[in-house]
């Protein structure tokens, strides 16, 4: 889909009702999420974080989405792909500038030409104990992106219609920090098996463009 059709489209995001936590659960790595979501909030101990589901023209003017490899060190979400974000920091005056801030500094995208047109829903990550937001956002700009060398392994530009194919939905056995050899909801973009907290917020944001498109 070209670019102009589909921020056109995209625009109507900002009137829609979220989709929400149904559609996380779809692509659940644990049967107890809601479980342990409910007892993070009950304690108020988890850390915050939020990350940015950006769409922009290639070169071409076709839609793409950014996603991102990060680098192996020691953690839970160690060489996983997920989304442009981060932590939230004190000096942010909320969390849409927390995302924004984070992906100008991990792909490089200046804040100022980015567009956020919807808050999606939260989503809580047991095993590193963070609530993260995701924003649902656009630029008009083809950014040139500059991944940071500390914590980008790869950048991974993802055709909006390779992200709409059902066909990338798949099963993994994967095994985690909290569970060994467990079947897992997955989806297989660009050559990449992603899944867990990022998983979920895609569904969440295919069945808007599902809605949208």
């Amino acid at each position: 889909m070209e670019f102009t059709d589909f921020f056109n489209k995209a625009l109507k995001v900002t009137k829609m009702e979220l989709p929400g936590e149904a559609f996380h659960l779809k692509m659940a790595p644990i049967e107890r999420l809601l479980e342990l979501t409910k007892i993070a909030k009950d304690k108020n101990t988890a850390r915050r974080a939020a990350v940015l589901a950006l769409f922009y023209p290639s070169e071409e003017g076709a839609t793409k989405l950014i996603l991102i490899l990060r680098k192996t060190y020691k953690g839970v979400h160690s060489n996983q792909v997920g989304f442009p974000g981060g932590k939230y920091e004190e000096e942010d005056s909320n969390y849409e500038e927390t995302a924004l801030r984070e992906t100008e500094e991990e792909v490089g995208v200046p804040r100022e030409t980015v567009t956020v047109l919807k808050e999606l829903t939260e989503i809580y990550i047991p095993p590193s104990n963070f609530f993260v937001q995701p924003f649902f956002a656009v630029t008009k700009t083809t950014p040139q992106f500059v991944a940071q060398e500390e914590e980008v392994e790869a950048l991974i530009e993802v055709d909006l219609e390779h992200f709409m194919d059902d066909s990338i939905i798949i099963t993994k056995t994967l095994s985690t920090s909290y569970a060994t050899d467990i079947e897992v909801p997955a989806y297989l973009i660009n050559g990449h098996v992603v899944w867990g907290a990022t998983a979920m917020m895609l569904s969440e944001i295919r069945e808007i463009l599902k809605e949208l498109l």
